[in-house]
């Protein structure tokens, strides 16, 4: 990270709409997973009523299907399209990448799951780190050649301030040999988004895609937290001194995911992590801010992207 961090005139208050208030996205195309819903939905729409070609990658098609038809523009160029897409499912992560046609200007990796008991793939992944990293690894390198020949395409991974809690656990990613925590999973699953932005960003740059991560803020009334009941109680202050993540409504909680997937402002930007609009800095212990050294680290990303590779190797030999 370099001494300087961006800034931007946005910040936590600002909606996703506002972000791309006069951008103009006609001919891009954009893959948006987990759009279904929440901030991935708002995202969508946005994208959409900007003027590009959206496709939302969905578990459930139906529900998928309604959302689409619900955030396409009345008028204008900008197009949803809701397309079948299971993130804990490697035949179905497979079966999209080969199913995509034509270039790909922005890739948001949305979807995820928070806190979930303990579940397993049929490869024995556990599934937050099988679903908020690896499908989206597989997706993303899968669409690699997609990213490349839209010549300055951008991709979006969508982490979380609890990254801070934790690192990949490279000696037991899928909790064989240690007792379950579902908040440790989730913090590794989420570290997992950033070093993937910092590696990503250093492979792919010579086919100009930029790679970035982002914490969205604590979000109401989505989802995400269905694993741990209701996480909507009173707001932490938005103030700049607030040591607390910024509550955000759906619309606030899309912004920092537009900026980076298509603002003029971050062209260009790319290996960054970003919160409330802006660069974060360093995270510091008591802080629910920041980017932590963990989520940083050049070798620790290397070695994931390696790791990442070999399970999915692994996954196409006993398929």
């Amino acid at each position: 990270m370099t001494d300087r961090l961006i800034t931007t005139p946005f910040g936590a208050r600002t909606t996703a709409a506002e972000v791309l208030d006069g951008v103009d996205l006609t001919g891009k195309r954009a893959l948006v997973t987990g759009a279904a819903s929440g901030i991935g939905r708002e995202t969508a729409r946005v994208l959409a009523a900007a003027g590009a070609e959206v496709t939302i990658g969905v578990r459930d098609l139906a529900a998928g299907a309604r959302a689409a038809e619900e955030i396409t523009p009345a008028s204008g160029p900008g197009t949803v399209r809701a397309t079948m897409l299971d993130l804990a499912d490697q035949s179905s992560v497979r079966g999209f990448v080969a199913a995509w046609r034509g270039p790909l200007h922005i890739l948001v990796l949305n979807a995820g799951v928070m806190a979930s008991p303990l579940q397993r793939t049929k490869e024995g992944w556990e599934t937050q780190f099988a679903t908020n990293h690896l499908g989206h690894f597989a997706l993303a390198t899968g669409l690699h050649g997609a990213l490349a020949a839209a010549r300055g395409a951008r991709v979006v991974a969508v982490s979380s301030v609890g990254h801070v809690n934790g690192d990949v656990l490279f000696d037991d990613i899928n909790f064989e040999h240690r007792p379950y925590d579902p908040w440790a999973a989730y913090s590794q699953s989420k570290t997992a988004n950033v070093l993937f932005a910092v590696e990503a960003s250093r492979r792919w740059a010579s086919d100009l895609i930029a790679v970035n991560a982002l914490n969205p803020g604590r979000i109401t009334s989505t989802r995400l937290g269905r694993h741990i009941g209701d996480i909507s109680h009173s707001p932490a202050s938005f103030d700049p001194t607030s040591t607390d993540v910024s509550w955000k409504t759906i619309e606030q909680g899309a912004a920092t995911s537009v900026l980076l997937a298509a603002s003029p402002l971050t062209e260009g930007v790319t290996g960054r992590y970003f919160e409330d609009c802006d660069e974060a800095g360093p995270h510091r212990p008591g802080v629910r801010r920041g980017v932590a050294a963990h989520a940083r680290d050049a070798r620790r990303a290397a070695r994931l992207w390696q790791v990442s590779l070999d399970m999915l190797a692994a996954a196409v030999t006993t398929a």
